[in-house]
């Protein structure tokens, strides 16, 4: 038996988190048992709690959610040939079942890198969901090149020292971008020491502009916040420009069919981001060499996971709220 955080039923927040033991799951062919030493809370796990992606996720109650593990292997699938017991690795859990809020969770060898030993658990376990999600804008940002090669490319990162937002400033310095980013007041300083060109205020009339302080027009748009409409962004565009939603609502969708159907060249694109394999492994590869680091808000034990489940909800995270086993 092991102890695990579940909730039975949608809604409740972190009041319907309830703490219990359950069995220790085995691994299917294809997969590893790790014994989770960190995991990291992401907006996907709370917005699978209220009933945002009902009817298909989750898969069944009771719940187990988390998608983000770091830990070390205990045993491997007949079919694992990557992998061995005792192997320091970081993992994406399928969404479809969640699991990482546990002492131990399965995960499949294709979606499991190693983790050498300059990145720690808690580093790791920040990193899969809402570091994927920002190397993926950056892939589809036109112009943009980790080389630095080309031509430089203009972004604005909204909310950026959220989970995403951190990792999108730093990896878009890695290469050609020029970084304007949105952030409170408070973050202004650590959104600099990320390396940001730009910082604004949200809550100033410039911030909720989201207009550039040096007037450049955005090629592209990492947002991450919530409640823009696209009227905000468009003026603020370069004549292609691309704004990449990390966390898309129906009416996005509308807004990303609705510029395909009349031809725009500037558009919305819902981000639904699909882990793979290789690009987790750059990133990690990133941590060890201290290219990117992952800027933590808080840290929990799993017998308080509410505690940080709240701390998410209340949306005034800096950086990613991590759970240690």
């Amino acid at each position: 038996m092991m102890r695990a955080v579940q909730y039975n039923s949608y809604g409740g927040g972190a009041a319907a988190l309830k703490q219990v033991e359950v069995p220790i799951p085995s691994p299917k062919p294809d997969e590893v048992l790790v014994k989770v030493e960190a995991t990291s809370l992401n907006p996907l796990d709370l917005r699978i709690q209220k009933g945002v992606v009902w009817p298909f996720l989750p898969r069944k109650f009771p719940n187990i959610p988390g998608v983000d593990v770091a830990g070390e292997v205990v045993k491997v699938g007949s079919g694992v040939k990557s992998y061995k017991a005792g192997d320091k690795v970081v993992a994406v859990l399928s969404n479809g079942f969640g699991g990482a809020l546990a002492e131990f969770a399965v995960a499949k060898e294709n979606l499991t890198v190693s983790r050498p030993p300059e990145v720690s658990a808690d580093q790791g376990a920040a990193l899969p969901i809402a570091g994927l999600a920002a190397h993926e804008c950056l892939l589809r940002t036109p112009g943009f090149n980790y080389d630095g090669s080309g031509q430089q490319v203009n972004l604005l990162i909204t909310a950026a020292s959220g989970g995403v937002g951190q990792y999108a400033v730093q990896l878009a310095k890695l290469g050609n971008a020029h970084v304007t980013a949105t952030c409170g007041a408070r973050n202004i300083d650590l959104i600099k020491s990320l390396g940001a060109d730009e910082v604004i205020d949200y809550k100033t009339p410039e911030g909720a502009a989201l207009k550039s302080p040096s007037g450049r027009k955005y090629d592209a748009v990492i947002h991450c916040a919530m409640g823009f409409p696209w009227s905000r962004f468009e003026p603020n565009l370069s004549a292609n420009g691309k704004v990449f939603d990390i966390t898309p609502t129906p009416s996005a969708f509308m807004s990303f069919a609705l510029k395909k159907l009349t031809f725009s060249k500037k558009q919305l694109v819902p981000m639904i981001m699909t882990p793979k394999k290789e690009k987790l492994d750059y990133l990690v590869k990133l941590l060890k060499e201290g290219k990117i680091k992952a800027v933590i808000d808080s840290k929990h034990p799993l017998s308080k996971a509410e505690e940080g489940w709240a701390k998410s909800l209340s949306g005034h995270a800096t950086g990613k709220i991590i759970v240690e086993t």
